[in-house]
């Protein structure tokens, strides 16, 4: 069973991320990691911040030479811009004038609509939002995708799948169906300034970032995760909490602003006539196969050993611009919000953050049936499982 856990604020010193129960042996470096935390700072319509801040990452614990070595593994992933919120935001107490001098300071006491701030106030009983906002905040994702590119690399190393993310809708936009990406071309991908698979489609995609940044508005979209090569039989249908398509939409919610998740053709599946929708099972040479693959990889909340495909909706970006009605909860009057540095458009930014939520439920589903306390343990379960698939 892998478990997982983060820590910290947005403009605190760092970040930190445990990862408890990886198998000895899993090969990843430090390389890796920053390579994956970089790819999170990609996509046309991002804000300054993406430009100067920088993840500074340290592997604290459970990395030897490039190896995992099965006890819990901890990141910290400092913060740059950390000098200059070192007063705000330390841990201990702060002389009151001090404080009154800093600017960033100020009390955060108008909530902006579609942020964590008013009911985290209400919940927690603060009187400003800084509070809320700095662990709200998106800035948090960084540690889950240097998670998520360790599980990624579990996945690759013991079943052979592999994981990669497009932007199939941007705002109006939406790119053609049927478009799947593999893994060989996530460079390409990563490539295209807003991570899609169509160059038609991208173009498009980013007019519709220029319209919205003149407009002074932000925009969401769709991002889908493709996962190819994994076997048949991950996750259960024998409980709802085992149910792995159950367990993908619940880390996909996690991420902030999603607000939406499907599998396969999910909502439009509701729309199409029973004997279209599900994908008919035929005997080929290369065993037996699906003819489409509408549901997604999964049936039954198990993987069906085809594609597994999952999208995400994202909402748009909640700190507009042109600042939205709130209320002043100092003075209880109607006030304009808050309005903080922010991106136009972090869709692309969210299909990685993707992968790691995906990379981390799937990693977690290998463990549950193949176990293992080393990479080769597992790697031979999963060889030994397929050899002898009853049905194959």
């Amino acid at each position: 069973m892998l478990r997982w856990l983060t820590a910290g604020e947005s403009h605190g010193p760092a970040l930190v991320a445990v990862l408890e129960g990886l198998p000895a042996g899993v090969q990843v470096t430090s390389k890796d990691i920053q390579a994956a935390l970089a790819r999170r700072r990609l996509g046309y319509g991002r804000g300054a911040r993406m430009a100067f801040e920088q993840d500074e990452l340290e592997i604290v614990g459970g990395l030897r030479h490039g190896s995992t070595m099965g006890s819990p593994i901890a990141l910290r992933i400092g913060n740059s811009e950390w000098p200059k919120w070192e007063q705000v935001m330390a841990a201990d107490p702060v002389d009151a004038d001090v404080l009154d001098g800093l600017k960033r300071n100020a009390p955060l006491t108008r909530p902006r609509p579609g942020h964590a701030d008013l009911a985290g106030m209400q919940k927690y009983g603060f009187d400003e939002a800084r509070p809320i906002l700095e662990r709200a905040s998106a800035r948090e994702t960084a540690a889950r995708v240097a998670l998520g590119e360790i599980a990624a690399q579990f996945i690759q190393q013991t079943t052979g799948a592999t994981i990669v993310s497009h932007v199939v809708e941007l705002g109006t936009v939406r790119a053609p169906a049927g478009v799947i990406p593999s893994h060989g071309d996530v460079e390409a991908l990563d490539a295209d300034p807003v991570r899609c698979f169509d160059p038609e489609t991208s173009v498009a995609m980013v007019a519709e970032i220029d319209q919205a940044h003149k407009d002074g508005d932000t925009l969401g979209g769709v991002v889908e995760v493709v996962v190819e090569g994994l076997p048949p039989g991950l996750g259960s249908h024998t409980h709802w909490d085992k149910r792995l398509d159950g367990r993908l939409a619940a880390a996909l919610m996690g991420i902030q602003a999603i607000k939406g998740v499907e599998l396969g053709d999910g909502f439009e599946l509701a729309r199409t006539r029973g004997s279209l929708a599900h994908d008919e099972i035929v005997p080929t040479a290369d065993g037996i196969r699906r003819t489409s693959g509408r549901s997604g990889g999964t049936e039954g909340g198990m993987t069906t050993g085809e594609i597994l495909r999952v999208r995400a909706a994202m909402k748009p970006i909640a700190t507009v611009p042109r600042a939205l009605r709130t209320v002043d909860v100092e003075t209880g009057e109607e006030a304009r919000a808050h309005h903080q540095r922010s991106d136009v458009c972090a869709v692309p930014a969210a299909g990685i953050v993707a992968e790691a939520m995906v990379a981390l439920v799937v990693a977690d589903a290998i463990l549950e049936k193949f176990a293992g306390d080393a990479v080769e343990e597992t790697r031979r379960n999963v060889e030994g499982y397929l050899a002898n698939l009853r049905h194959r």
